[in-house]
């Protein structure tokens, strides 16, 4: 007898704004771009492509293309699109140990 799996979507998981930015924030600490990019994209999913379109200004098509992994968007694109899901970006200085 084969073993069934249900393929794994993180946007299930996204329901919230600490969610959400923990998950971001985990992506962004990895140091890798790609990962980056498949989390917000992952978010945007969660909350409604169509919907993050209109709040950002985005065209959907645009969207789709800018969090594909290996798109290098611009930044104020990535401005955008947070903005449009709630959220800002903030810099912290590197603790040294």
């Amino acid at each position: 007898m084969k073993p069934t799996f249900t393929l794994f979507d993180a946007a299930d998981y996204l329901e919230d704004e600490e969610t959400i930015a923990a998950y971001l924030n985990a992506a962004i600490e990895s140091g890798d771009t790609e990962l980056l990019l498949v989390a917000l994209k992952d978010v945007a999913n969660a909350r409604s492509m169509t919907q993050l379109a209109k709040d950002s200004g985005l065209a959907r098509a645009s969207l789709y293309k800018a969090l594909t992994p290996g798109a290098k968007p611009q930044f104020e694109t990535v401005m955008k699109v947070a903005g449009a899901l709630g959220l800002k970006l903030e810099f912290h200085p590197v603790t040294q140990h």
